[in-house]
């Protein structure tokens, strides 16, 4: 963790856990406290304590490494249940329920490994957009769990996601960017 608000840079935290390489973080403040996790090539998830530099959980359901990690807006925001999201080379994007420390959902639905994911900044989080090596993008309901809609067309494995309130960006393999308008 870097200090970027100062003239000159300054590494102020270093979390150790993992095993083996961190493909992903994402950083939330739940119930007042900063919260960090992780998703690593050790076929793992952490759960850090920004506030106290501490890895407070470790979840390790998945077979393969996690490309992504997110914590979940919708749950949170619907339910002040705190959760994080995964995506896995498995194929499934599931859920980790930090307070019972338990797999709580998970999505089928890619012949590929997923990639990338991101929740929607709206309707309190209530989508998820998922790119995978199956050269597809999907759009999901997280509180039913259903796949919404597929959109098709992409040459090569998308990587990276992105959606706002009118469009869903994505990137891939082969240098082109892509718009879907929804």
């Amino acid at each position: 963790m870097f200090n970027i608000f100062r003239s000159s840079s300054k590494l102020i935290n270093t979390f150790i856990g993992h095993k083996n390489s961190v493909l992903s973080i994402d950083y939330s403040t739940l119930d007042d406290c900063e919260y960090i996790c992780s998703g690593s090539r050790d076929d793992t998830i952490c759960l850090w304590d920004v506030d106290n530099n501490k890895q407070i959980r470790s979840f390790n359901g998945y077979s393969s490494e996690m490309p992504c990690v997110k914590f979940s807006s919708y749950h949170y925001h619907n339910h002040r249940q705190h959760v994080i999201c995964s995506s896995s080379w498995d194929k499934t994007i599931r859920f980790w329920d930090l307070k019972h420390n338990r797999q709580s959902q998970i999505f089928h639905g890619h012949t590929g490994g997923v990639c990338g994911i991101e929740f929607s900044q709206f309707n309190g989080g209530k989508y998820l957009c998922s790119g995978s090596y199956d050269k597809i993008t999907r759009l999901w309901d997280v509180e039913t769990s259903k796949s919404l809609h597929v959109f098709n067309g992409h040459e090569s494995a998308v990587w990276c996601v992105d959606i706002s309130p009118l469009q869903i960006n994505n990137n891939k393999n082969d240098n082109n960017k892509r718009i879907i308008l929804v």
